[in-house]
């Protein structure tokens, strides 16, 4: 509860104008917010509905991994031939894991010339643009976002984008960063399959319920007029066919795939620069991290999530990776704690927060 009014506390006070305060669109987002965390997790009919996606989920990965030891022999995850010395030496996250985005975005995009996608975003942005009434555009957009990445579902209202105010383009954005895309989010479930149960689950209703609280949070820190709420969204499928939409989807997914691997040797390599510098200033026994500092730092933040204190240094540097590196690298430090450095009420809060 406290961390409910502390961090609505810290939006406004970062407010552009804080006499505006949008009472309305926070009772809403916080219970729209309730109300969806009960439906996705105590309704039997949508938890096994939940159940059959993470399953679908794991059919994917099953696949990719046939596509990728095909190509890649016993490094992309084909039988060894010779013997393991060590339990999963073997597995190369970039040639086991990673291409596991091809396949989502080749399979979203079919799913989008399908129009099965666009039904579900439609269904989405119509409820959005009622309940908090926005434009048809903010609306397209905020609902995209849970499918899609961050990238991909402003581009959808491309050209609505010079039309909407300063407070709707807040929306947008901040849309953006409380959620992840599709194939982020299955990559993610693989990484955290052994260390949260359920990840996957945890991480689409992540999304779901953070959409409404981005809207909410946008409102306080930006208030602002909107633009013609009635303007009709054009959402049809650039592609021309199935196979088209297979081979482009497959197309632009290698440029996310290339992005992926060169940003996370980018940042864990600067990372442990970071490191190799602090550990310069002399200190009474252990060297401090980056990890530390931003452990300190966020740690309060972390408390309010409803984190156990002993646990709170340890989630404030995993937090604090999240936001000055990105969540991929935050999520797999998680996955590389030792099972009892953390509870697994905070493994389980802490799987929402990143992402």
């Amino acid at each position: 509860l406290i961390g409910v009014l502390g961090f609505i506390g810290i939006a406004w006070l970062l407010s552009e104008n804080r006499k505006n305060m949008p009472w309305r669109i926070i009772c809403i987002g916080l219970l729209l917010q309730l109300i969806l965390a009960a439906l996705l997790m105590n309704v039997p009919i949508v938890r096994s509905l939940l159940s059959l996606l993470a399953d679908g989920v794991g059919l994917i990965q099953i696949a990719t991994l046939e596509g990728t030891a095909f190509v890649f022999g016993y490094v992309g995850g084909a039988e060894l031939p010779f013997e393991e010395t060590g339990s999963g030496s073997s597995f190369i996250f970039g040639m086991q894991s990673l291409p596991v985005v091809l396949m989502v975005g080749a399979l979203s995009a079919l799913l989008w010339h399908w129009r099965i996608l666009v039904v579900l975003v439609t269904g989405a942005a119509f409820f959005v643009k009622r309940t908090f009434n926005v434009s048809g555009a903010v609306g397209i957009s905020s609902a995209a976002n849970v499918f899609m990445g961050m990238v991909e579902a402003p581009l959808l209202v491309k050209p609505y984008i010079p039309r909407l105010t300063r407070s709707e383009l807040f929306v947008v954005m901040v849309g953006g960063l409380s959620t992840i895309a599709g194939s982020t989010m299955i990559l993610i479930g693989t990484i955290l399959d052994s260390f949260v149960p359920n990840a996957f689950t945890h991480l689409l209703v992540g999304s779901v319920i953070n959409a409404p609280g981005a809207i909410m949070i946008a409102k306080i820190m930006l208030p602002g007029s909107k633009s013609d709420k009635s303007e009709l969204v054009n959402l049809d499928s650039p592609y021309q066919s199935s196979l088209d939409a297979l081979t482009r989807g497959t197309s632009d997914s290698v440029k996310l795939l290339l992005n992926v691997v060169g940003l996370l040797i980018v940042f864990v390599s600067l990372i442990a620069l970071a490191n190799l510098l602090i550990a310069l200033i002399p200190t009474e026994g252990d060297p401090l991290t980056l990890q530390q500092i931003l452990g300190w730092f966020m740690a309060p933040f972390a408390w309010m999530m409803g984190i156990p204190w002993v646990d709170a240094q340890i989630a404030g540097s995993l937090l604090g990776t999240k936001v000055i590196v990105n969540e991929l690298v935050a999520y797999m430090n998680m996955a590389a704690l030792p099972e009892a450095t953390i509870s697994e009420r905070t493994r389980v809060i802490m799987t929402y927060a990143l992402c």
